[in-house]
């Protein structure tokens, strides 16, 4: 018997807001562009609606910023092979939703992730060389929010997206200036817009259970190989899903702070 979600720990898959959202449903954008601190964190914040636009025809594209190198409790691990790992296994994860686009992982160091000018200019010229009409990314006003990497993540999404939108930031690139028309923030403060994941929250599952690695520290299924406690960590994610979805009329749904007019 597998032990009750109450005894597990919390999944990082944002809080479950009770309150109907404000907007629903974008328009398919043709092209997508999500910028995540770490592999893993993509599926757990969006790949539903990843999932939900690929199959609409959207190119999704990932932006990984750091390297995975901490994601383990072993103290003997070797982290260049888990850095591979974590690559191969968001590879799957993204094919997994459905995306068609490039996974891009920058490498940078896994928990010392840091706002620079180095960084700006990189994310920056991502965003115009994949020409994302949505872009999402972590919410950067997030209050209370432990690990140091997502407020990071954040601020460097927001940051590069206003210089990819202006020619006179990075003229040194050599694709033209992008301007995204939506911005979707994930684990947000305060969220205002819901897609309807119903019939795709089985592929977000699928997609975080291709990160393998992370099953002791991240899912918490402590044997890999116990079908049980894969098909309970299925269930604790198809729930959540659920419980979000379920103030604004949905059957699963993933929430937002949504931004235009960029």
């Amino acid at each position: 018997m597998t032990p009750d979600e109450s005894s597990q720990p919390a999944l990082p898959l944002g809080d479950r807001i009770t309150g109907a959202m404000a907007t629903r449903d974008l328009p398919i954008p043709r092209h997508a562009l999500v910028i995540a601190a770490h592999p893993d964190d993509a599926e757990f914040q969006c790949g539903g609606t990843l999932t939900k636009w690929a199959v609409g025809g959207c190119t999704i594209n990932h932006l990984i910023l750091t390297d995975g190198s901490k994601g383990t409790w072993d103290p003997d691990a070797d982290t260049a092979a888990l850095i591979e790992t974590r690559r191969a296994e968001q590879l799957r994860a993204a094919r997994l939703l459905g995306s068609q686009g490039k996974v891009i992982m920058l490498g940078l160091t896994d928990g010392e992730l840091t706002p620079s000018r180095e960084v700006h200019d990189e994310v920056a010229r991502w965003i115009r060389t994949t020409t994302p009409d949505v872009v999402l990314a972590h919410d950067p006003w997030k209050t209370y929010r432990l690990h140091p990497d997502h407020r990071a993540a954040g601020w460097i999404a927001l940051d590069a997206l206003v210089a990819a939108r202006d020619p006179h930031f990075f003229p040194h690139h050599e694709v033209a200036h992008h301007r995204p028309s939506t911005l979707l923030l994930f684990e947000a403060e305060r969220p205002d817009h819901i897609e309807d994941i119903t019939g795709y929250a089985e592929a977000k599952a699928d997609a975080l259970l291709a990160h393998r690695s992370q099953f002791v520290t991240t899912h918490g299924i402590t044997d890999p190989d116990d079908e049980d406690q894969r098909d309970q960590f299925r269930s604790r994610v198809l729930q959540h899903a659920a419980d979000v979805g379920a103030a604004s009329g949905v059957t699963h749904g993933e929430i937002f702070k949504r931004i235009d007019d960029l």
